[in-house]
This record gives C-alpha cells, sequence and structure tokens, in this order.
C-alpha cells in the first residue's frame, strides 16, 4: 500500500503543509492563516481552522481524500508543542506524529535533513544543531529580557539607546535619531521609548525598525556601523558556541543564516567573515524552508530514511526570511 507523510509549519503569520509520498515526492501544497496559539477566546477553533483548512488544500492537491491516513507526520510551532498534541490527535490520523518547535524544521529544512548548525535572527535570535547520530543543542533564544543578542528588536533596542545619548547630550553624533524620529512620528528619542513600552509597539514592529540602523550604517553612520558590527559578533558566536555543543570541535560545521537581520549585507558579510575564520566552519544558503524541513521529519518519525525530494512547489524550495 502507498504511504503518504505530512509536514507542518504552523507559525505567527501563516500555516504551510505538505504531503509527499513514500518516495519523497511532493504530491500537495497548502497555505492556512496562523496556529500558534491555542489559548484565548476562540483559539482552538483558529488553530483547527489553520491546521485543517491547509491540510486539506494538500489533500486536495495531492488527490487525497479528508480523512486519509499518514505514516508519519511533523509539526512544528513557533509556540513550542505545548497542549497542541491533543487536537492535533483529535484531527488527524497518524501512525507516527512528532510536534516540535520552529527551530527544529527550520534546521532541518536548512539541511536537508541532514547534520549542521542554522542561526535564526529576525525578531529575536538563536542557534539550533544537530550531528549525524541525532545530538541536538541550542544557544540563545532567551527571549527579549535576557537574550536575542544581535536580532532585530536588540538592534532597534541600541539604536534607541544610542539616539537617547544623544538626545541628553552625553553621546556621539548619530543620524539613528532622526530617522527614528521621522519613522515613527515620535516627538523625540524619550517620547519614543515611552511608545515601545505600549501595546501599539509590540516586539515585531519594533524589530522592523531594524532596517534603519542598515540603512544609516550603508550610509556611513559610524554609531550604526558599531551596532551591527556587535550584532555579527553576536550571532557567530552563538554559532561558533552551538557548533562545540552539538557537533564537537572536531567536526566540520555548515551553518545557514536564516531571518530577516541577514538581509543587511553589512551585517551578513561579517558574520559569514567571523564565522568562516573558525578552522571547519562554513555559511551556506538554507536548501529548504521550515515547511519541507517538517515533512523530512515526517519520514525520519516514521524509521524511514529521509528522501531527496522532488517535485517541491516553487514557492517551497527556499527560506523565505521575513
Amino acid at each position: 500500500m502507498a504511504e503518504f507523510f505530512l509536514g507542518v509549519d504552523g507559525g505567527q503569520s501563516s500555516t504551510t503543509a505538505l504531503i509527499g509520498n513514500e518516495e519523497g515526492r511532493v504530491l500537495g501544497f497548502g497555505k492556512g492563516g496562523p496556529c500558534n496559539h491555542v489559548s484565548g477566546p476562540d483559539a482552538r477553533e483558529r488553530f483547527m481552522s489553520a491546521i485543517g483548512g491547509c491540510v486539506r488544500q494538500a489533500l486536495s492537491e495531492a488527490g487525497l481524500a479528508d480523512g486519509q491516513k499518514f505514516e508519519g507526520a511533523c509539526f512544528g510551532f513557533s509556540g513550542g508543542a505545548g497542549d497542541k498534541q491533543a487536537l492535533l490527535a483529535e484531527m488527524f490520523t497518524i501512525e507516527h506524529r512528532i510536534v516540535t518547535h520552529d527551530a527544529m524544521i527550520a534546521l532541518a529544512g536548512a539541511h536537508a535533513g541532514g547534520p549542521g548548525l542554522i542561526v535564526i535572527a529576525g525578531t529575536g535570535s538563536i542557534a539550533f544543531g544537530r550531528n549525524a547520530e541525532g545530538k541536538i543543542a541550542r544557544v540563545g533564544g532567551w527571549g527579549y529580557v535576557y537574550g536575542d543578542e544581535g536580532g532585530g528588536f536588540d538592534i532597534t533596542r541600541q539604536a534607541l539607546r544610542a539616539a537617547l545619548r544623544l538626545e541628553e547630550g552625553w553621546g556621539p553624533p548619530t543620524v539613528l535619531r532622526e530617522k527614528l524620529l521621522a519613522a515613527t512620528g515620535a516627538a523625540n528619542a524619550n517620547d519614543l521609548m515611552h511608545r515601545f513600552y505600549t501595546p501599539a509597539w509590540p516586539r515585531p514592529k519594533i524589530a522592523a525598525l531594524s532596517k534603519l540602523v542598515d540603512e544609516a550604517a550603508a550610509a556611513g553612520d559610524a554609531i550604526a556601523r558599531d551596532i551591527l558590527a556587535v550584532a555579527a559578533q553576536q550571532l557567530a558566536g552563538i554559532a561558533v558556541a552551538c557548533r562545540r555543543l552539538a557537533l564537537g570541535l572536531d567536526q566540520d560545521a555548515a551553518v545557514a543564516p536564516i531571518g530577516g537581520v541577514f538581509k543587511s549585507a553589512l551585517l551578513r558579510e561579517d558574520f559569514v567573515k567571523r564565522v568562516q575564520a573558525i578552522p571547519g566552519m562554513t555559511v551556506r544558503e538554507a536548501i529548504y524552508n521550515p515547511a519541507a524541513g517538517a515533512l523530512l521529519e515526517a519520514y525520519r518519525a516514521a524509521g524511514r530514511a529521509v528522501p531527496a525530494l522532488t517535485g517541491m512547489p516553487e514557492q517551497e524550495k527556499t527560506y523565505d526570511p521575513h
């Protein structure tokens, strides 16, 4: 009998499902709304609608009926596994199921199921790695209060701190104050700092302003360049630490940088230089995005050899850094 496998990437902005056969051929693709939370009013219904909708799309494209049994399935969520296991058991018939976090499926996709490292730098930051024997390790990802060095929120925070110092007369000149005020409509840096404490400015929205630091750095602003240099150093540092924990210093390590922070050419160039200065470490592009990584982990969950994927939809072949 034919066997089918399901991979789902459930994120804060959207949900993606891929269905593959036993040979690793992708048969169906589906897209739905966000599904990372299962608490609060109507959360259960929103979660089941997002997951169910994108899986039904993938089933339809694959020519399979609703209720199709999956030999293996992997669900990766930005909020982690939490209490999603019970809901998924209600929704699908799955012989071997794994529910994990988004870093795991991002790692699997980046290295096509093989060993390696990733550094994710979006709103926050984390390094995650796995060796050939399956040993995993993480470094960072401790949140905006105690960690997330080199992430977008931290970069914006450093820019605002520079603007506050300038405003108070004890910081060096920088265009960052002018850029931040122009982008937000704040009267001054102190006003902007207080706005950032309100619900009107959630962390992802604050992190998105990190592109202003890149613009200023590209135009030659010394303070902006220093902020990006420190961020690149921190991100390279967690990559090196993760290699030591997951692979050991005696194993070569490929690192895939993932996330919107790496859109900065200056930061990315500095990060690559720092990582590749370490013997045995290289930087390369992610091979697949997290949805494909989830599908690859579905084969692993069922005890199958991780196949080379074929028939991937064009939009799923690479990682979208958001």
